[in-house]
């Protein structure tokens, strides 16, 4: 027997936007039931365990209220529950990892936290349902009308039939969108479509898309070893080399996403290359008194560990899951190398002191969640924003496309990673720009 539960909204996919629409529309005061594949709300910020990348400008402008809000919370999380130097708990603009890629660096489980303090009150009041580890499955739709959705529970295969008035696809891929036969698109565009300078030649490509990465994060520990065990794909992944790559994929050298030029890292700072460790850098002990924070921890979200050989988009079962195992290979071969075989500066190989950290990520073998997800399915919209209307060589004036509906706000570069047709990154400039109720 299935279950029926019934809201005024249905949001299918508890990651960023899922619980942005959640918040939105208790403060609204409609009743919201959200799905969450997962243990955890809040997507890359927590479960993919990304630090968020921010546009440059993001405490002066480009934010919406309840961004700030949140991200003013992540900071007086750590100033309300640890010991902070004074310098750190007086500083407005308090960056807890010091990380590079933003100017709020923090755990995926501080951002977790903040997320529920945010919902708390309409959670509580029972206006908000948040049914975790449950999956989209089935759709009952009439004409274009979504008129209920099935999800199953991916633990124990409990069902539920959810029916709303509003039905919000919230998950990382675009799941609903198939089952309710709505049109959508995937992949790359090919500028016969769209126009758009760096759109692919010929025909669209729906299968070419960027790649996926599962995150991890690390420790140092100098003296210790804390090697784990050779990955079954290790080998493979030792000598992978992408043709449009400088040299192998397990390397110090890449290539440099607004140039696709070689491009050498290091892994801690000190010898004036761009140092990975720092990249994504999440938590400082410079920060917090009486040493509570011995050592910095950092995300691993590197080039090196960006998995393109395969989709797990509209393409069968067996090759998600292997596309799926094959990319966690990737992630934990390229710890394996940092620990093992890396070149250092001393002329030696390898940090046995890099320890994973499964308790920063809240999974046992230490690799997040669910993996960092860059491109779903995307809904076929009334007007498509396009490379002309933000780009900033597209816009001799400056100031990209204004819309008399915008309903959103947006500022960063657009930025696409290797792809699984293994086209290399496109990396552009991009202005501020609005987002249209039609897109």
């Amino acid at each position: 027997m299935i279950r029926e539960m019934q809201a005024d909204i249905v949001i299918l996919g508890g990651g960023t936007g899922g619980t942005a629409a959640a918040l939105a529309a208790a403060k609204s005061g409609r009743t919201v039931i959200m799905t969450e594949e997962t243990t955890w709300i809040g997507g890359q910020l927590t479960s993919q365990a990304v630090p968020p990348d921010e546009h440059p400008w993001i405490e002066q402008f480009g934010c919406t209220r309840s961004y700030r809000q949140f991200r003013e919370g992540v900071r007086q999380y750590y100033r309300d529950h640890f010991p902070m130097t004074a310098m750190a708990r007086n500083h407005a603009q308090l960056n807890p990892g010091s990380g590079i890629v933003s100017r709020l660096c923090h755990e995926p489980r501080t951002a977790l936290a903040v997320l529920q303090q945010m919902l708390a009150p309409y959670i509580h009041s029972g206006q908000i349902q948040i049914l975790y580890q449950y999956a989209v499955e089935a759709t009952d739709t009439s004409g274009d009308q979504v008129r209920s959705v099935t999800v199953s529970h991916l633990q124990t295969q409990a069902k539920l039939r959810l029916t709303a008035p509003f039905f919000v696809d919230a998950t990382e891929l675009g799941d609903l969108l198939p089952l309710a036969d709505i049109e959508y698109v995937t992949g790359a565009e090919s500028k016969a479509q769209t126009g758009e300078p760096h759109a692919v030649d010929g025909d669209p490509l729906p299968q070419d898309m960027q790649g996926f990465t599962y995150c991890f994060a690390v420790d140092y520990v100098e003296g210790e070893d804390h090697t784990i065990a050779k990955p079954e794909m290790y080998d493979s992944w030792r000598e992978y080399k992408p043709e449009f790559w400088p040299d192998k994929l397990l390397s110090l050298t890449a290539i440099k996403p607004s140039t696709n030029e070689p491009v050498e890292y290091e892994i801690f700072p000190g010898h004036d290359k761009f140092p990975l460790f720092q990249y994504r850098q999440i938590l400082d002990p410079k920060h917090f008194a009486d040493s509570t924070i011995e050592r910095p921890i950092s995300l691993v979200n590197w080039p090196q560990n960006d998995y393109w050989l395969g989709s797990i988009i509209d393409v069968p079962a067996d090759e998600v899951q292997r596309n799926l195992n094959q990319a966690k290979q990737l992630s934990l071969s390229l710890l394996y190398w940092l620990q093992t075989e890396v070149p250092r500066p001393d002329g030696g190989q390898g940090y046995p002191g890099l320890r994973l950290r499964p308790d920063v990520v809240g999974t046992e073998d230490g690799i997040a969640m669910y993996p960092y997800i860059r491109e779903s399915r995307r809904i076929q919209a009334e007007f498509t924003v396009l490379e002309q209307h933000v780009a900033t060589d597209s816009r001799p004036d400056g100031v990209a496309e204004t819309f008399h509906d915008s309903v959103g706000i947006g500022c960063y570069r657009i930025d696409l990673h290797p792809s699984t047709g293994e086209r290399p990154y496109i990396d552009i400039s991009s202005l501020p720009f609005q987002i249209l109720s039609g897109a």
